[in-house]
């Protein structure tokens, strides 16, 4: 063996474990090894680590880590594998196990919803901490549905007496004129998603009984404008596709006993050109507000298929690559000016 490398032996107490460990055909143990770059071999109970003293220390608490959540559960999946090397491999001292042992709610079909990432730990702790949040982040982070999971609980808990779900109808190429019925089937399209996410928390009749007795009202942001939402968990889904004026509208609607969470992807702004999205400008403008939080997600905090945090990376880099060509063309331009 190389001088500069180490082997060290890591044991799993309970072999019940080895296979979510593994995962299907070793996949877990060989993004370790990836990522890592160690090797990782398996005798009965024991795994034999070899690679520099770093990559070797990184792995036995990746190891350690997943055999955490083994004990929860009976799977691991590749992402939270790679999630665990990113934690490892920092300076910070978080565990992924740690982050994902609090349960938020529990869904209609048994499934128990916990912060995923340290991002979104941050985002629930903030939300249980303030009035008013704002999640921002891209696709697929989890900004609207642990929004909702923690809706529901405060409605389960009788924190808040009603849910109000809302977001802006922004026409994205489709004009709500030429779409077939009435207002409410009109605009239902663009509340789909929180539809989807409810139904899924707490089950489509439990959703239905409580909509029919007003506990929760899912409406475009319109329908917002003079009232007031006393005792409510609030949440505006999509707020990046709001103006400057109906932001301060929303914000403005909160009642004494209400928490407002607000989402976005300031990435993905749909509003016409020349209107400035309202998401951009109130981290301006509530920066320093006491009792306001602003939580930002990015692409580690992705939790969807590992795909989605490529997508998201390759527009970053092409977007940036984008800012840099027109800085360096207003650049020539301003020589040629002054030339």
């Amino acid at each position: 063996m190389d001088a500069s490398l180490v082997q060290d032996r890591f044991s799993v107490e309970n072999g019940t474990f080895l296979g979510a460990l593994f995962g299907p055909r070793d996949e877990n143990l060989r993004v370790i090894e990836r990522d890592l770059n160690v090797r990782i071999v398996a005798r009965g109970n024991e795994l034999i680590i070899d690679g520099s003293p770093e990559a070797v220390g990184a792995a036995r608490k990746v190891l350690a880590d997943l055999v955490g959540l083994c004990h929860r559960r009976p799977y691991v999946t590749p992402q939270e594998v790679r999630y665990a090397v990113r934690l490892a491999s920092s300076d910070s001292n978080a565990r992924l196990e740690t982050i994902q042992s609090e349960v938020i709610a529990v869904t209609a079909r048994g499934r128990k919803i916990s912060p995923k990432t340290m991002g979104q730990k941050l985002y629930v702790d903030a939300m249980r901490n303030n009035g008013i949040v704002f999640g921002i982040g891209p696709a697929g982070t989890g900004k609207t549905y642990l929004a909702m999971a923690m809706a529901v609980t405060a409605l389960r808990n009788k924190e808040v007496s009603r849910l109000i779900l809302t977001r802006p109808a922004v026409e994205a190429g489709e004009k709500l004129g030429f779409l077939p019925g009435d207002l409410q089937e009109k605009v239902d399209p663009y509340l789909r998603p929180l539809y989807d996410a409810l139904y899924d928390i707490m089950g489509v009749d439990t959703f239905q009984k409580m909509m029919d007795r007003g506990l929760i009202e899912v409406a475009p942001l319109a329908y917002m404008r003079g009232r007031t939402l006393d005792d409510a968990f609030i949440i505006l889904d999509e707020a990046q596709n709001t103006t400057p004026e109906q932001m301060k509208m929303f914000l403005t609607r909160m009642g004494f006993g209400s928490r407002i969470v607000v989402t976005g992807d300031i990435t993905q702004v749909d509003l016409p050109d020349g209107v400035f999205s309202g998401l951009v400008e109130v981290q301006r403008i509530l920066a320093n507000v006491p009792g306001v939080a602003f939580v930002y997600l990015d692409e580690q905090d992705v939790v969807r298929h590992e795909l989605v945090q490529r997508i998201i990376q390759a527009y970053e880099r092409y977007d940036a690559a984008q800012r840099r060509k027109q800085s360096d063309g207003a650049g020539s331009d301003a020589n040629e000016v002054s030339a």
